[in-house]
């Protein structure tokens, strides 16, 4: 038998009125805002819309980059090539994690002897993050044939080790400023428990630092998800080379049409993830509670 004052002890208090009225402005303003989004929204696809009805050269626009039989007939090859894509950002994304997260590592070292190592890492983010990617992939796609010592490469190896080298620069910076970020007293602490350095770094400090740093690699990682599709210089039949081959036999431009929507549906998920993770992480700092 519950007692009168536990009863009482999980009763909900009351509401006074001054919150009630609080709430009933909130609900207000949020339902006007609401409105107003929708309106501002519905009236700028209108003027879109409008606009292009009204140009003189929509219909053949339409035509040449908007034409449903010709998406229909590349998207079968478009999907195929796709498929490379994926595997090469599969390949890509452990890659870049390993190697820039060694980089970072050695140019946030402080030991006199990774010296020369550390200026070596700093040369080459410093180089890598300078050189446009189609360059880089110029340069590893055809020079690295060129010497000789390994035959026939396939070119999607290639490629791939050329988005590996030229964002594992990028990442290795971003992972260098969380690891830096992280406070000397969370060191020292794990430290005065008996930790090893290693053990420090790898148990305390990168945790820390990427949790910190997530949405910067997030950014990174849709910037390769894009990027990936620069492999179709090097003669890799992916989506973009796939529709490259289409226009080349139709002279109609949908296909790259089409190849750039299967790039932005493979990316809005992490776009969505990225921003819901920004704000949870924005709410818990200012909130002051614990990330």
């Amino acid at each position: 038998m519950v007692s009168e004052s536990t009863t009482t002890a999980d009763a909900t208090p009351p509401v006074s009125a001054v919150e009630q009225d609080r709430r009933a402005y909130r609900r207000r303003q949020q339902l006007k805002s609401v409105a107003v989004s929708l309106v501002s929204t519905i009236a700028l696809v209108a003027i879109v819309v409008i606009g292009l009805k009204m140009s003189p050269g929509w219909p053949r626009v339409k035509q040449t980059f908007f034409s449903p039989e010709y998406f229909a007939k590349a998207f079968p090859d478009l999907l195929k090539g796709l498929w490379l894509n994926l595997k090469v950002l599969a390949v890509a994304v452990v890659g870049v994690a390993i190697f820039g997260t060694l980089i970072a590592l050695v140019r946030t070292s402080r030991n006199p002897v990774m010296f020369p190592l550390r200026a070596l890492a700093a040369l080459y983010t410093t180089v890598m993050r300078g050189i446009p990617m189609i360059v880089l992939l110029y340069l590893i796609g055809f020079g690295i044939p060129g010497l000789g010592l390994f035959g026939r490469i396939d070119p999607a190896i290639l490629g791939t080790i050329a988005v590996v080298m030229g964002y594992s620069a990028y990442v290795a910076e971003v992972l260098r400023a969380g690891f830096n970020d992280v406070h000397p007293s969370q060191r020292a602490s794990a430290r005065s428990l008996g930790l090893t350095a290693g053990q420090t770094t790898w148990m305390v400090v990168i945790p820390q630092a990427l949790r910190k740093v997530a949405p910067a690699l997030m950014n990174d990682f849709i910037s390769m998800q894009k990027d990936v599709g620069l492999i179709s210089v090097l003669g890799a039949v992916d989506a973009v080379r796939a529709a490259q081959i289409e226009v080349a036999s139709s002279y109609n431009f949908t296909p790259y049409v089409a190849a750039s929507l299967l790039f932005i549906l493979m990316s809005v998920p992490f776009i969505l993830l990225n921003d819901w993770y920004s704000e949870r992480l924005r709410k818990r700092e200012l909130s002051g509670g614990t990330v």
